[in-house]
């Protein structure tokens, strides 16, 4: 950029003014920072505040090109703070200092000093972010012509982009079109209804914006959003489109019953699975397999391999309610009839309790909460089924003409790949550790992401769900969808850094061809050419800065964010000498870097709760803990930072990191790291790791009071004498 001009704005608000000596403040950006413009406002987010502002930034002005607001959390105020061309960065006076430490301490006043320090220092080295301009298609391709990615379809088409839907049947519908009824999803619900599905196959076919392509599978998807060339089979004819995101609809099948020979399944063709009860309802009339008669008896095994660890560890969410819906068919067909639904739990949330409510009061419905043994063959061409564990506390056994078995259902990305995509990291989706095949990628709080970035899962592909629920969450994937192409097309990241318009801007001259970068990116942003040398495909990248982290050489930047900068933000901090190492007040200093998605939001939520914090770490926000590089350690201990605490995402079985596995690369360099300091006689525990989530900001001032007292029993760093 042109030359900097640099001005400082201090804020007074909120109580930084009655926490704060401003006149030494405004001395040490002055004096250390080399920042002559500095100016104060009672409240900086004012109308007034911000006019200030926008007065000096004028070319006929201050001309500032540079802003430095020392003021409250950049998590808030990001509007009132956003100045076009102009470089801004925010130092957190209000959050980390006036609300979480004592006003007036020396040691308060002397961690805002840092923080400015700090500040100056990133401003300096920090670019304006230039979008990466590319062309870009906006077409949405839909996988799945069941009522998800029928959904999904018209959901896209009918917010103005193309559409085209995938299906490798040889009709549209899925298992939606083979029920004979739906269970009801209005009000009263109490009725049975007709499905979904067929209107919106007609609405689908009909629909301008649409292309339909049944009988046809994807034999190879290459490229990037926005530029995504899919190579589509049909009838044996192959055919490239270019198409920009992509909806993944593909379904589920039902579990193999074949696996259930305890339940009866291959013992009697009267025993069936729900597909298959469906399938009889839809021929007009409920009738044995065996013998063409009406059944007077059917029982309805729930979790028929469902919340099972040998089979389906999961509840296949359907389940209940199709049984339900399936006894009233019985009644319907035979108001004689009786149907038994033996049940560990049942399940209808939401509006549904109401439907359950009317399948219990029909007399000939017969609901018993029970562990189902075995079924086996009984005199007179019936069936035995025996039970534990039911309501009755002891075992019961009774005949039946029919046994239904509730299957549940298995994600259709554990046949294939379906997308087979030439990622270097393979042609599929990555699946998260034990979530059984279904398309997610452990991101909690955003719902239809995939590791694998504009290919969002929606619909029981995703998890299992019902025709209402699948329906809502197709719309939410074509938004996702929509929102994918339009940031392609503005060259900035999908979420969650949904608004960066930074990029990894490798200095390849450098580069030793390790394969880290490759290896640990997350969503499969870099591929490798022939010779092994890695490079990058932007569109696909969410802006982690994993591989600026991964990368030994220190050869990735981003314009506002690198190795360099981090570790020029360390160097800034003023370091006392300790003279007395057993003065629990002596002004050990520590550095404390936290993940901007979990860790700092927790850091916000203790200050605005009032919580004390220990004066003496000092925080710097990263992208993800997966950006953490090994060379920022050396520059604090080397700059005499006492040590060094990491405040990574949950992990575990909680894994919660926005950016897929952050946490766990953190860990991974940090194991490596013991050793090197141990030999330079600098302990291990003077840099550890703590995983925390956004909810637990309760626990920091424990957290980091522990890690504090714990590096004080050490000593403070040898290094501070050089």
């Amino acid at each position: 950029m042109e030359e900097r001009k640099v001005g400082a704005y201090l804020c007074k608000g909120c109580g930084i003014g009655e926490a704060l000596n401003f006149e030494e403040l405004a001395k040490v950006i002055k004096k250390d920072a080399k920042i002559p413009h500095i100016k104060e406002h009672d409240i900086m987010c004012s109308p007034e505040g911000i006019a200030m502002i926008q007065e000096d930034i004028k070319p006929e002005g201050e001309g500032i090109n540079c802003v430095l607001i020392a003021a409250c959390s950049h998590r808030v105020k990001y509007e009132e703070f956003d100045f076009p061309n102009v470089v801004v960065e925010r130092v957190n006076l209000r959050e980390l200092v006036a609300w979480t430490q004592e006003p007036g301490h020396p040691e308060t006043q002397a961690l805002a000093e840092d923080y400015c320090r700090m500040g100056a220092a990133r401003i300096k080295k920090a670019d304006l972010p230039e979008p990466y301009e590319t062309e870009c298609d906006k077409t949405i391709m839909v996988i799945g012509g069941g009522i998800t990615g029928l959904t999904a379809a018209l959901e896209a088409a009918n917010n103005g982009y193309q559409v085209l839907l995938v299906e490798k049947e040889a009709e549209l519908g899925g298992y939606g079109a083979k029920v004979y009824k739906s269970t009801p999803s209005s009000y009263p619900y109490t009725t049975l209804q007709d499905s979904p599905v067929h209107a919106k196959i007609a609405e689908v076919q009909a629909h301008p914006m649409i292309r339909v392509m049944t009988n046809s599978t994807i034999v190879q998807s290459e490229g990037q959003p926005g530029l995504l060339d899919v190579t589509i089979n049909t009838n044996g004819t192959e055919e490239t489109v270019r198409i920009g995101s992509v909806v993944l609809a593909t379904g589920w099948r039902p579990y193999d019953a074949t696996k259930l020979s305890h339940l009866g399944y291959g013992l009697s063709p009267d025993v069936v699975t729900n597909i298959e009860f469906e399938e009889l309802a839809k021929k007009g009339k409920i009738v044995r397999p065996s013998d063409g008669k009406p059944p007077e008896t059917v029982a309805f095994i729930q979790c028929a391999g469902s919340r099972d660890p040998e089979h389906l560890p999961y509840c296949s969410d359907f389940c209940c309610l199709t049984s339900l819906k399936q006894a009233l068919y019985v009644r319907q067909s035979n108001p004689d009839a009786a149907a038994m639904i033996l049940y560990k739990d049942i399940r209808t949330p939401g509006q549904t309790e109401l439907f359950y409510k009317e399948a219990q009061s029909d007399p000939g419905v017969m609901l018993t909460k029970a562990e189902v043994t075995g079924v086996e063959l009984a005199p007179g061409a019936k069936l035995k089924v025996s039970a534990k564990d039911t309501l009755l506390g002891e075992n019961v056994a009774f005949e039946a003409d029919m046994v239904v078995l509730a299957t549940g259902l298995v994600p259709t990305t554990m046949d294939d790949p379906i997308l087979n995509l030439t990622y270097r990291q393979g042609p599929g989706l990555p699946e998260t550790e034990n979530y059984f095949g279904f398309a997610d990628s452990n991101f909690i709080c955003f719902p239809y992401e995939t590791r694998r970035t504009a290919i969002y899962a929606a619909g029981a592909v995703r998890q299992p769900m019902t025709m209402p629920m699948a329906m809502e969450d197709a719309r939410g994937a074509a938004m996702k969808a929509i929102q994918a192409v339009e940031h392609v097309a503005a060259g900035m990241a999908v979420h969650p850094r949904a608004w960066d318009e930074t990029f990894p801007d490798p200095f390849m001259q450098r580069c030793t061809q390790c394969k880290r970068c490759t290896e640990e990116c997350p969503f499969g942003a870099i591929d490798e050419d022939e010779k092994g040398t890695p490079y990058f495909k932007i569109n696909r990248c969410r802006r982690c800065a994993t591989c600026m982290g991964a990368c030994p050489e220190r050869i990735i930047s981003f314009k506002d964010y690198s190795v360099d900068i981090i570790g020029s933000m360390l160097k800034s901090l003023d370091v006392p000498e300790i003279e007395d190492e057993d003065d629990p007040e002596a002004p050990f200093r520590f550095i404390g870097l936290v993940c901007e998605n979990d860790a700092y939001p927790a850091l916000d939520a203790a200050a605005w709760h009032k919580l004390r914090l220990n004066p003496f770490i000092r925080f710097i926000p990263l992208r993800c803990m997966g950006s953490f590089n090994l060379v920022w350690v050396s520059d604090a201990l080397s700059r005499g930072i006492d040590g060094m605490i990491l405040l990574a995402c949950k992990s575990g079985d909680d894994y919660q990191c926005h950016f897929a596995k952050g946490s766990e690369l953190a860990e991974y360099r940090l194991s490596k790291l013991s050793e090197t300091l141990d030999k330079l006689g600098l302990e291990a525990d003077r840099v550890q790791l703590v995983t925390l989530a956004i909810s637990e900001f309760d626990r920091l001032p424990q957290i980091l009071n522990d890690y504090v007292a714990r590096v004080r029993e050490i000593g403070p760093n040898p290094f501070k004498e050089f």
